[in-house]
């Protein structure tokens, strides 16, 4: 039996069809999600992962009778060498992470600061780990993105260019602290014999 339905009447049915993929409350679950729906999906599992990677690093232990929380991260750099190189690590992620919501180049900019002041202090034993408590990078980080989350700044986003340098520049930040303790940890060998 021929279908009766005229062109026109076919052509409504798919787009019909398209608008329902993406009208909210009512997807179509025999349908691919559209590219905006994928991006949507990405873009807030991503936050959530920032979100919850920088509550473990920073707050996720509270301070019993006191509105105050660290995280594993001044934990972390108690382990010699390999537990702040670790922590640098997950900060970078944490920022790699958020230069996919198209920050400003500046904010970025003030996330790689944050991880670096935190890295650079962190060498220092004891007193690092007490400055890690307060600092808090990650929470830092965090609430740049959420800020900018908040209010974007779309002509001001930076450039592939710009991301690649930034990538290697937390690249060079764990290689220098690795190169650090590498160093540090020679001059010990050294002094004992």
């Amino acid at each position: 039996m021929a279908d009766k339905r005229s062109p026109n009447s076919s052509r409504r049915s798919e787009a019909s069809s398209r608008n329902s993929r993406s009208s909210p409350g009512s997807p179509n679950p025999n349908l691919p999600p559209d590219s905006d729906d994928l991006e949507a999906l990405s873009r807030t599992s991503g936050l959530s992962r920032i979100r919850g990677l920088s509550h473990l690093l920073d707050n996720a232990i509270p301070v019993p009778g006191t509105d105050y929380s660290f995280g594993l991260d001044p934990i972390l750099g108690l382990l010699p060498a390999g537990g702040d190189v670790m922590g640098t690590v997950l900060s970078a992620y944490i920022v790699l992470e958020a230069a996919r919501f198209r920050l400003p180049g500046a904010t970025l900019t003030r996330m790689v600061f944050n991880i670096a002041l935190d890295m650079i202090v962190g060498t220092v034993p004891l007193i690092g780990d007490a400055f890690d408590v307060g600092w808090k990078a990650n929470a830092k980080n965090l609430k740049l993105l959420e800020s900018h989350l908040e209010a974007p700044t779309p002509n001001r986003t930076a450039d592939r260019k710009f991301f690649i340098l930034l990538a290697l520049a937390l690249l060079a930040l764990i290689v220098l602290q690795v190169f650090w303790y590498v160093t540090i940890f020679r001059w010990i060998v050294e002094w004992l014999n």
